[in-house]
């Protein structure tokens, strides 16, 4: 795919590529075992400016367009995808500023997240996902002040992260079209972190439940029009979704490297594994799944730098990469065989890192429905 790149494109990823070999690789093993944030690491990846990829030149940040972020992610998520999505759940509260901030917003955001802050965005809520018009977190106006309560869970980067936008509602009854959301800076009174997940993969990437109460912040933290926030933040997730599907693409070609590499290598019945048409077959299609992940992703990014809608496209893509991505990494630790279930080598763990990619940004089967919504507005 590389003659497809600009020259640009290629010194970014190749940059991407380094680092993630350089300063993540060694390390994996040991913090996917214990858990723990790797803060000192996602510094120096803040210091090469890869928290602020997607931020405007003009607010200090790179400015690039949709596809070469899709490139990038990808070559993250090839390394490890938890990293690769603490770098993205930076980027979407940060759309979500860019597209409906003021312009005081947009500078203030730009000037905690350029100095090395990690954002998160609150959502989900304990009993609300799939159906974000449900959330029960609230707010009220008292003169020039919001006052904010509920409980957020599932937020990436809680734990680490100066910047929050918060999603809540006036009046529930009123469902999608009560809900507002907010910019909140971590000091805040009243913000408080809870305990990061202990989860099955991505154990790279920090996830906390945050509570408020009784936060008070002024009206001016409102992001957009007030009822406007869940619109805002589906908004932003089209590029999420892409970006997603980017990482989810970069899981199956990790996974692919990994068992074409092990086939060449392991042999049985007096000859390599990949000389056996079976495994032959087993590895074309997960060689297949990964590429069509690819060109969804990239044909999806293209329309979003054209300026086009592409809330299809980028359901689709999230849906075939991260299905691929659960069926390429299982389809790898059978070429693996026993070995593929053991820590000792790195299947497993993308194995296990991928199945969240199928529930998160909206799970697979909202996906599919927003598909055919889509399909009957044309």
């Amino acid at each position: 795919m590389d003659f497809l790149l600009t020259e640009d494109q290629r010194e970014l990823r190749d940059l991407v590529r380094s680092f993630m070999q350089e300063e993540v690789k060694p390390h994996i093993a040991e913090y996917d075992e214990s858990g723990e944030f790797p803060v000192e690491i996602y510094r120096k990846a803040f210091d090469l400016g890869f928290h602020a990829l997607h931020i405007p030149e003009e607010y200090g940040g790179s400015g690039l367009d949709f596809t070469t972020m899709g490139v990038l992610l990808e070559e993250m998520g090839r390394t490890d995808s938890g990293f690769a999505l603490t770098m993205l759940a930076t980027g979407t509260p940060i759309e979500m500023v860019l597209r409906a901030g003021t312009e005081e917003q947009k500078k203030r955001m730009s000037d905690l997240v350029i100095a090395g802050g990690f954002a998160a965005l609150g959502l989900t809520e304990p009993n609300c996902g799939s159906d974000a018009a449900a959330l029960r977190s609230t707010y009220r106006i008292e003169g020039d002040t919001v006052v904010l309560n509920g409980t957020k869970t599932f937020v990436t980067n809680a734990q680490e992260a100066c910047l929050f936008l918060m999603c809540a509602t006036r009046d529930r009854s009123l469902g999608s079209k009560g809900i507002t959301a907010f910019m909140l800076e971590r000091d805040v009174p009243g913000l408080i972190v809870g305990k990061h997940e202990n989860k099955m993969g991505l154990r790279l990437s920090n996830t906390c439940d945050v509570v408020m109460e009784d936060v008070r912040v002024p009206i001016s933290a409102m992001v957009g029009p007030e009822g406007k926030g869940l619109s805002i933040a589906m908004g932003a997730l089209d590029p999420g979704r892409l970006y997603n599907a980017a990482i989810a693409t970069g899981i199956c070609q990790a996974a692919l490297d990994e068992s074409v590499a092990y086939a060449k290598i392991r042999t049985s019945y007096g000859k390599p594994l990949i000389e056996h048409q079976a495994m032959q077959v087993l590895l074309a299609d997960m060689a297949i799944k990964t590429e069509a992940s690819r060109q969804l992703v990239r044909y999806g990014m293209a329309k979003l730098d054209a300026g086009l809608n592409a809330t299809k496209e980028a359901s689709m893509a999230k849906t075939f990469a991260s299905d691929s991505a659960v069926q390429v990494t299982t389809d790898a630790v059978q070429v693996f065989g026993g070995y593929g279930y053991s820590k000792e080598y790195p299947v497993e763990k993308m194995m296990r890192d991928s199945k969240i990619f199928q529930i998160f940004e909206g799970t697979n089967q909202i996906q599919r429905l927003t598909i055919a919504k889509q399909l009957a507005k044309a």
